[in-house]
């Protein structure tokens, strides 16, 4: 029987030393450990997970992927994911706060949510695998006096490498046209502001432009409007809430920025073809 949840279970990272700053290697043969692994969770800092060994297929936001080693995956805080299935695996997996975090690699990171996975090549794998390794090192060496300051370094050197192979599979900033820079930022504003601001007017005048500039970046960036996007990102929060937690409908439409629940309804129904409790019943299958 599915467990009551008031909200999505947020993964608290092994932190004893209360570092912010977590990194463990797992392997997992053993299938009884599936139970616990198959449950929805999100985490609370900001996850890097280098797939060394086997498969995993694993659900992030609704989206299926099969990852096979060698892989690397970033997770943003928000994003909600379940392990599916999985062959003999091993991961390596390291997070971090905000306050430990490069501000440097946060907007870097920022501009590449949600990321999906990334396949290695044999030299970069390596590589990781050695600064991983270093780092786990570094980690047991609780007792040294700059024991903070070396696993706050090596782990965001750890999260430079996988940054970097993000960056390589996009566009730098030089190379993008100015639709695509302006469509760039919309994201990122969007991304902070879903549950507040609804209109793509109140877009355009965060990034200083025109609406009808803004929307024309966009549709021509992505083939969609500032609309559309809006009521996307909007409607993948309701999805989150709806599937893994116990929130009534309502209380999700206030906590989206919705007063007015019949017509957030709508929208719900408008976006998905299926009302909020026909959804929710559907993945509860």
């Amino acid at each position: 029987m599915r467990k009551k949840n008031e909200s999505i279970p947020i993964n608290h990272f092994g932190d004893e030393y209360n570092s912010g700053i977590s990194i463990e290697k797992i392997s997992v043969k053993d299938l009884s450990v599936f139970e616990i692994l198959e449950q929805s969770e999100r985490h609370n800092w900001h996850s890097f997970h280098l797939l060394e060994k086997g498969i995993i297929t694993i659900e992030i936001d609704f989206q299926k992927y099969k990852i096979e080693s060698p892989s690397v995956i970033y997770m943003h805080p928000n994003q909600v994911h379940r392990i599916i299935a999985f062959k003999k695996f091993t991961v390596s997996s390291w997070a971090t706060n905000n306050e430990n975090l490069n501000p440097e690699y946060l907007k870097l990171l920022e501009g590449i949510t949600p990321a999906k996975p990334l396949v290695l090549q044999q030299e970069m794998f390596s590589i990781i695998s050695e600064a991983v390794s270093l780092c786990l090192k570094f980690a047991e060496r609780k007792q040294d006096k700059l024991y903070h300051s070396l696993l706050k370094d090596s782990c965001n050197a750890l999260i430079a490498l996988v940054v970097s192979q993000y960056l390589a599979q996009s566009k730098s900033m030089d190379k993008l046209s100015r639709f695509e820079i302006i469509t760039k930022a919309f994201k990122e504003t969007l991304e902070r502001n879903y549950t507040t601001l609804k209109r793509p007017a109140a877009y355009a005048l965060k990034l200083n432009i025109s609406t009808a500039y803004l929307n024309e970046c966009v549709k021509n960036t992505t083939g969609y409007s500032v609309s559309h996007h809006i009521q996307q990102r909007v409607i993948l929060e309701a999805k989150r809430l709806l599937h893994h937690s116990d929130k009534s409908v309502k209380e999700i439409a206030a906590a989206l920025g919705y007063d007015d629940y019949p017509y957030f309804s709508r929208l719900f129904t408008k976006v998905t073809g299926l009302t909020a409790l026909a959804f929710r019943n559907k993945n509860h299958d």
